[in-house]
């Protein structure tokens, strides 16, 4: 008798999306991103084929995102990958900026009051490839504020704040984010 393993899909910090039928969508208290204990009770490691996180590694500091990322690391299968969206921080654009800064711009209720970092696509790619992955920009904005679009796969996991997605950016770019796959 042959058993076909199924692939294992992870949506981290799903929020009141879900835009990927199919995968297992978590939440910060069943899933913490710092904590291998809470991930080893879910899966073995190198057990996991993807994982996506829209909007989640923004709410750690520089050094919590590099600990997360190793964490994912020792969980995911060889060739694995993240597909990582974050706020882009080289989007030229004062409103957006204000809105995604580090603290958030209003009350403590509001999503971008826990962000502890807003990142851009050197600082983003190098926590990723100090733990070890290499990794493939697929939205991003340079130093000059000019965006850079790259082909990318809905199948391999929807970013739903992305240019491809959201539609309102399908005229204007409005609220982009830095996308990136980080391959284990």
């Amino acid at each position: 008798m042959t058993f076909i393993k199924k692939d294992i899909k992870v949506v981290i910090g799903a929020g009141e999306y879900n835009n990927n039928p199919g995968w297992t969508h978590t939440q910060e208290e069943e899933l913490n991103l710092l904590d291998t204990t809470s991930w080893a009770n879910k899966f073995a490691k190198n057990s996991v084929t993807a994982i996506l996180a829209e909007h989640v590694w923004e709410h750690l500091t520089y050094e919590e995102g590099l600990k997360a990322a190793r964490i994912c690391y020792e969980f995911l299968k060889p060739s694995g990958y993240i597909r990582c969206a974050v706020p882009d921080g080289f989007f030229p654009d004062e409103t957006y900026q204000n809105i995604v800064q580090i603290g958030g711009p209003g009350p403590k209720d509001h999503p971008a009051a826990s962000h502890k970092i807003v990142h851009n696509y050197k600082t983003l790619s190098s926590m990723f490839e100090t733990a070890g992955y290499d990794v493939r920009l697929l939205e991003y904005c340079d130093e000059a504020g000019k965006f850079h679009y790259n082909e990318w796969d809905g199948k391999d996991g929807i970013i739903f704040r992305s240019k491809r997605y959201d539609p309102r950016n399908q005229s204007k770019l409005i609220c982009p984010s830095l996308i990136i796959d980080a391959f284990k």
